[in-house]
């Protein structure tokens, strides 16, 4: 079988990995990444027998398919050029600034018939797999995602770095229109919030309480979700789950471990097995569309109670 030529732009914490995981499957040809450090660049492209570029205009003529994964403002320029030329995409999120910017990247997608997945990674993940199949109709749910603060990544706020991923995982849960958002939030670091509060309400009544933060001790990243029959925690960390259903007036409780797998590892080899057989990627541009569309109203709230006195 023919190897697909691939390439990374981008190889900082995250697209390093990109370029790691390229460079272990064995139907892809990993044939350059680009940093705008080019030494990162060289470095990277040692360690996965590759080519280091510090312009991504010299992968134009060398890839089918690429992964970029640089700051959030870069996404759609960079994005652009990719899709303009045929190549395709797989862009971390979140997909743009603004949801113009993305309705722009699906249409050139669309035009050549070409994959474009966003890179909402707790998809991949093993215990979220599992969950879909054990979530049917969920009346509440709450999530919970802290980190330890890290001066990487404030270019956006906690909303579009953290809060995005269980954004996305809800609204694709949760089968029903949202109706309603009341976001709160505060700066206290950096020059936009570093923590953040949402409550959703969806049509169909379902609600969904949202915490994130930058400025945790520990790491966290906790899922509950509540059921008419069933409760259902999940710790994204150790991919575990934590079953608790009612029968007969009593509550048995059971625990449930899926292979532990790599989400991004899982993520790679999705999106080439996409080019390759040209289907529909698991999350597409219009979903990474929806979600920023959630994201940017929850950053206008806080922006517009906590933050406009700031600036």
């Amino acid at each position: 079988m023919k190897k697909i030529k691939v390439g990374v732009v981008g190889v900082g914490r995250l697209g390093k990995e990109h370029a790691r995981l390229y460079s272990l499957l064995p139907d892809v040809d990993l044939t350059g990444v680009v940093d705008i450090d080019h030494r990162r660049a060289q470095e990277v492209a040692v360690q996965c027998q590759t080519v280091g570029y510090r312009d991504y205009k010299e992968l134009y003529e060398r890839v089918e398919a690429i992964s970029i994964a640089v700051p959030t403002d870069l996404h759609f320029p960079i994005a652009r050029d990719f899709l303009k030329r045929g190549i395709h995409l797989l862009l971390e999120k979140p997909i743009t600034r603004t949801t113009e910017e993305a309705e722009e990247l699906i249409k050139l997608a669309d035009r050549d018939k070409l994959v474009f997945q966003v890179g909402h990674i707790e998809r991949y993940n093993a215990a979220i797999r599992e969950v879909e199949g054990l979530v049917d109709s969920p009346r509440f749910i709450e999530s919970h995602r802290l980190a330890p603060y890290q001066p990487r990544g404030t270019e956006v706020g906690v909303v579009l770095d953290l809060m995005i991923h269980d954004l996305d995982i809800i609204l694709h849960l949760v089968d029903s229109p949202l109706k309603r958002i009341e976001a709160v939030g505060v700066a206290v670091l950096s020059q936009h919030e570093d923590i953040a509060n949402v409550r959703l309400l969806f049509q169909n009544g379902c609600v969904a309480n949202v915490t994130s933060s930058r400025l945790s001790r520990e790491k966290m990243r906790k899922l509950r979700i509540f059921q008419s029959d069933s409760y259902i925690s999940l710790d994204f960390l150790t991919q575990k789950i934590d079953l608790y259903r009612e029968k007969e007036g009593t509550i048995s409780g059971e625990k449930i471990s899926p292979p532990k797998l790599e989400p991004l590892g899982l993520e790679i080899k999705d999106f080439v097995e996409c080019v390759v057989k040209k289907r529909s990627p698991l999350v597409s541009g219009e979903e990474g569309k929806e979600v920023l569309k959630v994201a940017l109203e929850i950053e206008r709230q806080i922006y517009n109670q906590t933050l406009a006195h700031r600036h």
